[in-house]
């Protein structure tokens, strides 16, 4: 006795459909799972087993033999409980399945009641591609299914239920498509921050372009501050973007089961002691890691020198590519990672070097080997640097409310969509990830910009690489004023943004 169904796999953040066969035959009882099962996929074995029976049914005492197919393909996690469990029993006589367009997944407990699994999201969208036309899920997964346009979601709670609802028993009804609520979630305000008018002006045109970058200045000065609000003015998300995002989150189990779409930018900020797999991906069954988590959002990395040195560079090929391959022996995943970097450092190993009070206790060759520690190549892929020197006691006394976030947005959203009726029909979605041959189209400069820039880029040394951020970087400020071409103003507020040497005063 043969039975087949439906289920979905996960490659990278990309799901595909995966025929579940059940074979029972005459013989010695045993269960054997072929096609590539990784450890959690051969425990579905007693899973399955126990499901059986605790919801009431007869655990088949023959030869059973499941196949997952394609069997080339490396199967991992639990997704397959469910389907497993229904092909043994439609293959025993049990329960008669539904026919190809229905699809099956989820994990069972050994009561026979559905977990919730990750990955649901991009294994939706995968499937209403291949024409499932119905899915199966856990009931805490049916809202991120719906997420998914064009298919119709059953939020199943247990093995029975189930069942019942196959026979022709009480019928589950169809997951209501999730309705996104309309009250804006709190973000941290730039209202809250008093004075540090240049870094406000510098984290606005990075917002306006999604431009990487680095912040220097002593303790207490504000750097994490400022940077904690930054998605307060970055530009919205299109509904793409948000369901990139949610895939990435849901493949880590991160999605918010109530609210499951990623509405506002990520904004990670890993701990100085991450390893190079924990912030690019890694791992024996290759996971996205934090410069994934943060695609189409913000990477915070505070203290930068105290990053080891192989976890900054590995950060230097998805900085300029925009996404990451992680190859291991079983398997080799790529996932997106456009992010803006936004780093913090202080300037010294006590934090004081050249502030007016001298305080600083470090010598000249310990500030250098502390900053030495972020590689040339690593600060050429920063587009800004800017000084955050110590809040004054006036400011501090004066509390002075701030320019509000929504204020600032305003701009960032107009200047995003100026950018966006530029690159329209082309991959490109802000200034910072233009092509070169976009670049030497939108940045070209006159004979008055094109005297300034060559002044400077023999005066400071300057890269290729750099040249060109410096460009973007232009354009960007231009775009917030709504110039067509960038201007000696433009130009010179950018090269200013590259002006200050990291180790000296």
């Amino acid at each position: 006795m043969v039975s087949k169904l439906h289920t979905l796999g996960l490659n990278g953040i990309e799901g595909y459909r995966i025929s579940v066969e059940c074979f029972i035959s005459n013989g010695l009882p045993g269960f054997e799972i072929v096609g590539l099962p990784d450890a959690a996929v051969k425990e579905a074995r007693e899973r399955v087993r126990a499901a059986v029976k605790t919801s009431g049914f007869k655990f088949p005492p023959s030869r059973i033999t499941v196949n997952l197919a394609p069997a080339n393909t490396k199967k991992s996690g639990t997704v397959y409980d469910l389907p497993i469990l229904l092909g043994i029993l439609s293959a025993f006589g049990q329960v008669s399945l539904p026919d190809e367009s229905h699809a099956f997944l989820g994990e069972l407990s050994l009561e026979g009641k559905l977990r919730p699994v990750p990955g649901v999201l991009p294994m939706a969208i995968a499937a209403a591609k291949c024409g499932i036309k119905t899915l199966y899920v856990p009931m805490q997964n049916a809202r991120e299914a719906t997420l998914a346009e064009g298919i119709t979601v059953i939020p199943v709670y247990s093995v029975g239920q189930l069942i019942a609802h196959l026979r022709g028993g009480p019928q589950i009804q169809p997951q209501p498509a999730w309705v996104q609520d309309t009250i804006p979630r709190a973000v941290p305000d730039f209202k809250d921050v008093m004075g540090q008018e240049n870094a406000k002006r510098a984290l606005e045109i990075a917002a306006a372009g999604g431009h990487n970058v680095l912040m220097v200045g002593p303790p207490g000065s504000g750097k994490s501050m400022l940077s904690k609000r930054l998605p307060s003015i970055l530009p919205d998300m299109t509904r793409s973007e948000a369901l990139e995002v949610t895939q990435i989150h849901s493949i880590m189990g991160l999605v918010d089961p109530d609210n499951p779409l990623v509405t506002v930018r990520p904004f990670r900020s890993p701990h100085h002691t991450v390893t190079p797999p924990g912030l690019v991906g890694g791992g024996s069954v290759p996971k996205p890691g934090e410069v994934s988590l943060a695609h189409r959002g913000v990477l915070f990395l505070d203290e930068l020198p105290e990053f080891r040195k192989e976890t900054m560079e590995v950060m230097r090929q998805p900085l300029e590519d925009g996404i990451v391959t992680i190859t291991r022996a079983s398997a080799s995943e790529t996932y997106p990672c456009q992010f803006m970097l936004v780093c913090a450092m202080n300037p010294c190993r006590c934090g004081w070097h050249g502030d007016p009070s001298g305080r600083c206790t470090c010598s000249e060759r310990s500030v250098q080997e502390y900053v030495g520690r972020i590689s040339g190549p690593l600060l050429d892929r920063i587009d800004i640097i800017i000084e955050v020197p110590a809040v004054s006691f006036d400011e501090l006394r004066e509390r002075k409310e701030g320019e509000p976030s929504a204020a600032i947005r305003e701009r960032v959203n107009a200047a995003r969509a100026i950018q966006h009726r530029r690159f329209v029909g082309s991959s490109t979605v802000s200034n910072a990830r233009m092509s070169p041959e976009q670049l030497h189209k939108i940045c070209a400069l006159n004979n008055e910009c094109a005297a300034l820039m060559e002044e400077a880029f023999e005066a400071m040394g300057l890269t290729a690489r750099s040249y060109d951020r410096i460009l973007k970087v232009a354009r960007t400020i231009a775009d917030l004023e709504g110039a067509e071409e960038i201007g000696v103003a433009h130009l010179a507020e950018a090269i200013q943004y590259r002006t200050y040497k990291i180790g000296r005063n």
